[in-house]
């Protein structure tokens, strides 16, 4: 018993001494709030007028504007290809020849048997022409009373039948000409033509798939034909971004196998969807080439220009700041100076003290230095380095060698030179 009641004042005594410990804790903390009496040492810069750019800038890979393959439309041995990889190619171009000589013999073979078609169609109207006679004699002799009705209608039947045979024998002749065309066209087939309609009449050969002396079967590929003047840039565009494109814009094409060099497109199709799985959408630019520079293939990368704005306001990005669940810049405003602190050796080379008002603002064009501001209208310097120390109305210190007067030198760079926001679009 006196075991228990030692232990139970041993956990009083534990728990009295914690609670004066938290106690004193929070005490503690209640008094070590921010002094606004101190001053916060800051970077500024001065709020500016210029313009600003809203660009787009989006990934993706050139493909041809048109690219086929040209098959063959017969069997037969491969006797000659005229083209190879790389090799131009002119529109209804012979490209290779098939070994022809049973399509010749099949030629030979309609053609005699159309021979023997137009004979028997001879010998029919000859045939014909006797029995008309032969049922016009009748006729008047039985008008007469001389031919019996045996022998007209003996007659009559012979010329119905020789009429008849006539229509059979013109039949014939013209399926043995149908044959004798259809045979010649399996002739042609043996020279397997590049053929295509619209577009640059000049093309390039893209890939070859068979060799000289190959079986090649009907509907077998031979060469790959495409069109890379001009070709078409293949990029994605984000959801956010896809209001802003448009048909016909101008795009500027750059690529890393010519640096330094920029290529002039506009935009020609956009997708009227967006995938649901990467949530962007396909937009096609027609890219013209007529040196034949860029390649099917190339990865490229497309700035859009959405929007310039000019005599806008712009601030440096570093000076944007959350206070409150709103975004806004610190505006630095002189004040009369505050009671003198202690000296001390590291404040001897600070400046005046002056005081920061919390803006809250509307942003616009935003890039990676510069940010328009729409709303309010704002003017003098913003704090952009210190800024997630003050709170409305801290006391700011500026350094000796930076104040409002001379920040024109510490601008951000690319706000006034036509700078503009990046948006990152897919690749394919």
């Amino acid at each position: 018993m006196k075991k228990l009641i030692l232990i139970a004042v041993i956990v009083t005594g534990i728990v009295a001494v914690g609670w004066e410990a938290h106690r004193r804790i929070v005490a503690s903390g209640d008094t070590e709030k921010p002094n606004r009496s101190v001053a916060v040492a800051v970077e500024v810069q001065p709020v500016r007028e210029g313009m600003i750019r809203d660009i787009g800038v989006f990934s993706g890979s050139l493909v041809p504007r048109s690219l086929f393959v040209v098959a063959s439309k017969a069997t037969g041995w491969l006797r000659k290809l005229f083209v190879d990889i790389g090799d131009p190619v002119t529109r209804n171009e012979v490209i290779a020849v098939l070994d022809d000589e049973q399509f010749i013999r099949q030629v030979e073979q309609a053609q005699a048997e159309l021979q023997v078609a137009k004979a028997n169609a001879e010998n029919g109207a000859s045939a014909l022409d006797l029995a008309k006679r032969e049922y016009e004699r009748v006729t008047a002799l039985r008008e007469k009373q001389i031919a019996s009705v045996a022998e007209m209608d003996a007659a009559a039947a012979q010329f119905n039948a020789s009429q008849t045979q006539m229509k059979v024998t013109l039949a014939q002749v013209a399926q043995k000409e149908a044959a004798l065309e259809a045979a010649k066209l399996q002739l042609s087939y043996t020279q397997v033509r590049a053929f295509w309609e619209a577009g640059d009449p000049n093309r390039v050969v893209g890939e070859r798939f068979v060799d000289e002396g190959a079986l090649v079967q009907i509907n077998q590929p031979i060469v790959s034909i495409l069109e890379n003047n001009p070709l078409v840039a293949v990029v994605f565009v984000i959801e956010r971004d896809y209001p802003k494109i448009q048909i016909g814009q101008q795009v500027m094409i750059t690529t890393d196998a010519f640096p330094g060099q920029t290529f002039a497109g506009h935009i020609q199709r956009i997708a009227p969807l967006i995938r649901e799985a990467s949530r962007q959408a396909r937009v096609e630019i027609e890219v013209p080439n007529p040196g034949y520079l860029l390649k099917p293939g190339m990865f490229i990368r497309a700035q859009v220009e959405f929007a310039t704005h000019q005599n806008a306001t712009l601030v440096p990005f570093s000076a944007l700041v959350r206070r409150s669940e709103q975004e806004g810049v610190f505006l630095v405003e002189e004040t009369a100076p505050a009671a003198p602190s202690p000296p001390a050796p590291e404040r001897t080379s600070q400046g005046p003290a002056f005081q920061v008002r919390f803006v809250p603002v509307t942003i616009g064009i935003v890039n990676r230095d510069v940010v328009e501001v729409v709303e309010p209208e704002i003017s003098g310097s913003v704090v952009t380095l210190g800024n997630h120390l003050l709170e409305d109305g801290s006391r700011v210190t500026l350094p000796q060698h930076r104040t409002a007067g001379t920040e024109q030198e510490s601008t951000p760079s690319g706000s006034t030179d036509g700078s503009g926001s990046v948006r990152q679009g897919g690749g394919q």
